[in-house]
């Protein structure tokens, strides 16, 4: 009698010990603050012909990634010797919906799904060039510009009453911390 189960299938040695590969991005930052982008070796220009800066490195690394569509392992090397190093991971996908052929009644979720939001934005200054700014209650976060800037969007209609709420930057790096009314 043969007591051994049934033959599953898995994956083959060879495929569980390859390494996974990601594209590596090389971005070397120039004195003047000029950026210079090579993907597996490959330089990367930008679709102007403009030179990359502090200030575009999210635009450039959203064209590199394709809008976050491929995972990329992205290491920085500034002009005084510092590396930096990071995975930018991809983002969940949205699904798009199909329009349904019989009418739906109207929920108060789907009157919130199509409503267009009402923005407000909070400006401060004094943060370190490239950190990431937390605004609270952690309602969103950004990154501040090549001069330290940061710009965060805050949808009114999450606040309880925007017309007394503050907002708060506060630079994750730098511990900079700005208080700023909404109205």
């Amino acid at each position: 009698m043969n007591r051994t189960g049934p033959r599953r299938s898995t994956p083959t040695d060879e495929d569980a010990t390859a390494p996974v590969e990601l594209p590596h991005v090389l971005v070397t930052v120039a004195a003047d603050g000029t950026l210079t982008a090579t993907v597996d070796g490959a330089p990367f220009a930008s679709q102007d012909g403009s030179a990359w800066t502090r200030a575009t490195f999210g635009p450039l690394m959203d064209a590199i990634t394709k809008d976050r569509t491929i995972a990329v392992r992205v290491e920085v090397r500034e002009n005084d010797g510092s590396v930096f190093t990071d995975i930018l991971r991809t983002r969940r996908p949205r699904r798009a919906v199909a329009p349904s052929e019989t009418p739906v009644p109207e929920t108060r979720r789907s009157r919130h799904a199509r409503r267009v939001p009402r923005l407000a934005e909070v400006t401060a200054g004094g943060f370190v060039p490239g950190e990431d700014v937390a605004g609270a209650t952690i309602v969103s976060h950004t990154d501040s510009t090549g001069t330290g800037e940061a710009r965060a969007l805050i949808d009114l209609d999450d606040l309880p009453d925007a017309s007394i709420c503050e907002v708060i930057l506060f630079g994750r790096i730098s511990g900079t911390l700005a208080v700023r009314r909404l109205s």
